[in-house]
């Protein structure tokens, strides 16, 4: 029997299997999809090789690219943003590290606690918080972004437009600051030179500003696993994980093992408190089909938010007050872009790097894409063509004309020279509501049973989110017109799930939450979930990723506390860096 089986290995299953590992226990990882060894020779800076949906090295679907991406069925019009493999969705995010807005937790007294979505808040303070956000800071690391053209021409649009600085990493009133991120700063060559045969360890460390993050991070070339630029999980928690016998006296080492699809939680009937409590799991093998079960104390799903329903609903567990994926929110994304008839830096450097927040609305950020994720982003719309058809739907705004999708001459025009643009993506602070959801399908099933079924529909969304979005949209286009922008363009994105949250969310009470203060599960006892569906709700806009590891973090030592007779770590210890030498050293020795 293992002490705790981990279901994926995401941006949540890595931190938990690393921190109960570097305490001596037992763990078992299983992750559906692939473990990329060696990104130098599979991953290219090719935008279709890397992120097709269909067939790319980036998409949601088994290791072999011969067999078809595994199917969900959406609702309403849309498309996924996710990635199955060891670093999940992090293998292409942009590593942006903000904390989620005070005003979302419980105990809030700001003035302004009446605009957030103050009946489905975290059922502890921010003050708690704190100290598992700065666990995690210091173990990835998490630092100040790299600034460069295009950070500098936001700051100055968002200063003419009358916001101030934010100064720390507590959001405290509307203004603008650099992204903290988790991207290594560049050292030694790096930022100095675009010239590849420069830009090998150790003669570059960390960032190269290469623009290409969403096609995953595999430089400074040759350097270890673990000192890769950005900090997705396979480069941070997974070789910690991995090497925590050689690195941390008494720690041992995960196992992981990939290719491996859980189709079902074990349960046992007898159970206190609890209708069930989970005992294994069982799952398979996506490369022979064989079925294999394992038995552990505790379980701790981290599949994400789609994939956490399915497994649940396919499992046959409880789901006594109806919320299991329930509630589901993606920050309601949306673009507004500027084109410039001089230089911006629009698709220079890191991605993204700056941003602006604003408290009780949400947040917006300068982000640079590459050219087919940028006309892409252009180009998926709810509100007709521009120029050719209304369908009724066109939001109008400070922008020019109704919001709509870009085609033909015009797209062609704004993508002749991208860093002429300057794109600002909207991150709306939405309402947990109960008719978002994720499901299972009546109609379709694979290999793994029935499968996920998402129901997200953007035109009935709450008059508060509606508000935010348009809010923010207008606030982008200010911030754009006063850095002298010639034309602004607002999409009206079509729901992309990207920023998934809450879908089986904590909270403090029974009747509109699946999990307890600690992560575990009402109905069932020794299940935890470790992943952005356990976030109560959406954070007040920031993105979700740290929230979701630093609550991680705190999911393992409750873990440890309630099964193992552990004690209490964060704040009582100095974390050790994803980048030190110990664990540097012991990524080679083990060839990670």
């Amino acid at each position: 029997m293992r002490d705790v089986i981990i279901i994926g290995a995401g941006g949540g299953g890595p931190v938990v299997a690393k921190e109960l590992a570097e305490r001596g226990l037992d763990v078992l990882v299983l992750e559906a999809g692939a473990r990329h060894a060696n990104p130098e020779q599979e991953w290219s800076a090719l935008e279709n090789h890397m992120n097709s949906s269909l067939a790319g090295k980036f998409r949601f679907g088994p290791a072999d690219p011969a067999k078809p991406a595994w199917f969900r069925e959406l609702v309403t019009p849309g498309n996924f943003s996710q990635v199955a493999g060891v670093g999940g969705t992090t293998l292409h995010y942009y590593g942006n590290s903000p904390r989620a807005m005070p005003g979302v937790f419980a105990g809030y007294r700001g003035r302004d606690r009446w605009m957030y979505d103050y009946r489905h808040q975290f059922p502890f303070s921010y003050e708690e918080m704190r100290r598992y956000y700065e666990w995690t800071e210091a173990t990835l690391p998490v630092q100040t972004a790299a600034m460069g053209t295009k950070e500098q021409a936001f700051f100055d649009a968002a200063t003419a437009a009358g916001l101030t600085p934010i100064t720390g990493k507590d959001i405290t009133h509307a203004g603008f600051r650099p992204q903290e991120n988790a991207i290594l700063q560049p050292g030694g060559n790096a930022g100095r030179t675009s010239d590849p045969s420069q830009l090998n360890y150790p003669d570059a460390t960390g960032c190269t500003l290469c623009g290409h993050c969403f096609q995953g991070c595999m430089l400074p070339k040759s350097a270890p696993r673990n000192l890769k630029a950005r900090r997705s999980t396979d480069n941070s928690y997974m070789p910690m994980a991995l090497t925590a016998d050689l690195w941390k006296p008494g720690g041992k080492a995960i196992t992981l093992v990939t290719d491996a699809y859980v189709t079902r939680i074990l349960t046992d009937p007898r159970w206190g408190g609890r209708l069930q409590t989970a005992t294994g799991v069982e799952w398979r093998d996506v490369n022979t089909g064989e079925i294999h079960s394992e038995d552990a104390k505790v379980v701790v799903m981290a599949g994400g938010c789609i994939e956490n329903p399915r497994l649940w609903h396919n499992s046959d567990l409880p789901d006594p007050n109806g919320w299991v994926g329930r509630g589901l929110t993606d920050h309601a994304l949306d673009w507004v872009t500027g084109i410039f008839d001089h230089d911006v830096g629009g698709a220079t450097g890191t991605s993204c790097s700056s941003r602006a927040d604003f408290p009780g609305y949400g947040a917006m950020q300068n982000t640079a894409n590459t050219p087919g994720v940028a006309a892409n982003n252009l180009a998926a719309s709810d509100s007709g063509i521009r120029g050719a058809y209304d369908n009724g739907l066109g939001l109008e705004g400070t922008w020019d004309g109704k919001a709509g999708r870009a085609y033909g001459t015009e797209l062609k025009e704004m993508m002749s020279n991208i860093n002429n643009q300057m794109s600002i993506l909207i991150l709306t602070d939405d309402d947990v509501e109960h008719q978002n959801k994720v499901d299972v399908s009546r109609v379709f099933k694979d290999k793994q049973g029935p499968v996920a079924r998402v129901d997200i529909d953007k035109r009935r969304r709450s008059r508060r989110t509606f508000r935010n979005r348009e809010y923010l949209a207008n606030k982008a286009a200010e911030i754009l017109r006063a850095a002298g922008a010639t034309k602004i363009v607002r999409t009206d994105w079509t729901p992309v799930l990207l920023h998934l949250q809450s879908s089986m969310r904590m909270g403090d009470d029974r009747r509109n939450s699946v999990l307890d203060e600690n992560c575990e599960a009402r109905a069932v006892g020794g299940l935890f979930i470790a992943d952005n569906s356990a976030l109560p709700n959406s954070l007040g806009g920031p993105n979700p990723t740290l929230s979701t590891q630093a609550l991680a973090t705190r999911t393992a030592e409750k873990i440890f506390q309630q099964y193992f007779g552990g004690d209490v770590w964060v704040g009582g210890e100095t974390p050790i860096c994803s980048i030190d030498d110990a664990v540097t050293q012991a990524v080679i020795n083990r060839g990670i």
